[in-house]
């Protein structure tokens, strides 16, 4: 009798942390993912490097927070999402999911594999973000977060939910240093962050 009611306690426990953790995800990451890569795919081709970035093949490469539950859920979601999409600003493109390691490999990575977009999934801390900033500083590549509140800490493009409604971000002054140049029809859409 007492070894069921552990097990429906246990299970109980595991629902209601469930429950926090989707909750959590939700607060941190308000616009869903599907649309998080058609706003993604939509605003990348209004940048004037991304050509000569891509040299004939967008690559994305999604970060994972480490072994993150939400984090890597994210991650499949973007890579299904993508996946159902031909083409990104009229180029093929292909997306891989790696860990976060450090920034100086992230850098390193970016330039030697000709990456467009780095897309980060939930889960990362301020001081990562910095080291990123630091690091990405003079490459040319497009930062884009699943987290609104990391857009004023260095990643180029997020996304927010504003009465209801989806909201564009770019960080300006990070944009510039990742020579991403986005059109200024494409900027008086968005929360700009300098």
């Amino acid at each position: 009798m007492v070894a069921p009611f552990r097990r429906l306690l246990g299970l109980m426990v595991l629902l209601l942390s469930l429950g926090v953790a989707v909750r959590a995800l939700a607060e941190a990451m308000p616009v869903p993912v599907g649309l998080q890569a058609e706003l993604m795919t939509k605003i990348v081709a209004y940048d004037g490097n991304l050509q000569a970035r891509a040299g004939g093949k967008v690559r994305v490469r999604i970060l994972t927070s480490g072994r993150d539950a939400a984090s890597l859920a994210v991650a499949a979601e973007l890579t299904s999402a993508l996946a159902a999409m031909p083409t990104i600003a009229g180029l093929p493109h292909e997306e891989t999911t790696v860990a976060y390691a450090d920034a100086p490999s992230l850098a390193r990575a970016c330039t030697a594999e000709q990456v467009s977009i780095v897309y980060l999934t939930p889960g990362f801390s301020a001081e990562q973000m910095s080291a990123m900033t630091q690091a990405l500083d003079g490459v040319s590549v497009m930062t884009v977060t699943a987290e609104p509140r990391l857009v004023p800490l260095g990643a180029v493009l997020g996304f927010d939910l504003v009465a209801g409604k989806p909201k564009l971000l770019v960080n300006l002054t990070q944009a510039r240093r990742q020579h991403v140049e986005l059109s200024s029809n494409v900027l008086e859409l968005m929360k700009v962050f300098k």
